[in-house]
């Protein structure tokens, strides 16, 4: 037991002053709860132990800067836990929007490609992908309804079951009931969007399942009020998957 003791991995730090200088940073971290607070400290903490953050395009990110992205990153895993940073290892940070390629091959076999700007991306095991500009620009209007970070953890969440489908992990039962409101809700907001209307959600949360996932997220945590005057259903499975969001 002695011998077990004297290999056993140092517990996971945090230099105080980052830890507070990032609670005072943004109302998503301020508002929280002494537990919830010490929930997003030991996530963060394992976050920063596990993950490679890999600053590119001649970026550069202090131990603080790492912190933040760090606790953003977990904000959606409160209730979760660390079971949400299974799959992956890495965090690619670009200083702005960054371009990728795309491609598809339609129903008649013809190739169609693009370039596409992008300021966060996540697909399954591979890397989670962010624009420093974009994290900023988010933490300094809390209330937008934007934030890339959490909108690409549920991504990951979303992939712990090995289906992009925009339902993560869940009891049985839950599942059930989560996926039949969810499809619903995105069912009658994807009519709204074809139909030309104006929506109070971002429109982007049409273009896939997975998206109206990802985007209704973000709006759990920055624009709760508006999420659940819209879609009272689907804010109330965020609510219970979540956690009460910070801001309220």
């Amino acid at each position: 037991m002695k011998l077990f003791r004297r290999f056993r991995r140092p517990p996971d730090t945090i230099d105080p002053q980052h830890w507070q200088r990032l609670l005072a940073s943004s109302p998503w971290f301020s508002a929280l709860d002494d537990v919830r607070a010490a929930r997003l400290h030991d996530l963060s903490a394992r976050f920063l132990r596990q993950k490679t953050i890999t600053p590119v395009a001649d970026l550069e990110l202090d131990g603080g800067q790492k912190l933040q992205l760090a606790a953003l990153c977990c904000l959606p895993l409160l209730e979760f836990g660390a079971a949400g940073l299974h799959g992956w290892s890495q965090l690619i940070v670009y200083p702005d929007a960054f371009r990728v390629h795309r491609s598809h091959t339609d129903a008649a076999g013809v190739l169609h490609e693009w370039e596409d700007d992008l300021s966060g991306e996540s697909w399954g095991a591979g890397p989670l992908i962010l624009s420093w500009a974009d994290v900023q620009a988010d933490l300094a209007e809390p209330d937008a309804g934007f934030c890339v970070a959490v909108h690409e953890m549920a991504h990951k969440l979303d992939a712990l079951d090995g289906e992009m489908d925009g339902t993560p992990p869940l009891p049985h039962a839950w599942q059930r009931q989560w996926a039949h409101d969810f499809q619903h809700s995105y069912d009658a907001f994807c009519q709204t969007v074809d139909a030309g209307e104006e929506t109070a959600i971002d429109p982007y949360a049409a273009e896939a399942p997975e998206e109206f996932f990802a985007v209704v997220t973000e709006y759990h945590f920055s624009a709760p009020r508006l999420l659940k005057n819209a879609m009272p259903e689907v804010a109330a499975h965020l609510r219970r998957f979540y956690g009460p969001p910070p801001l309220l």
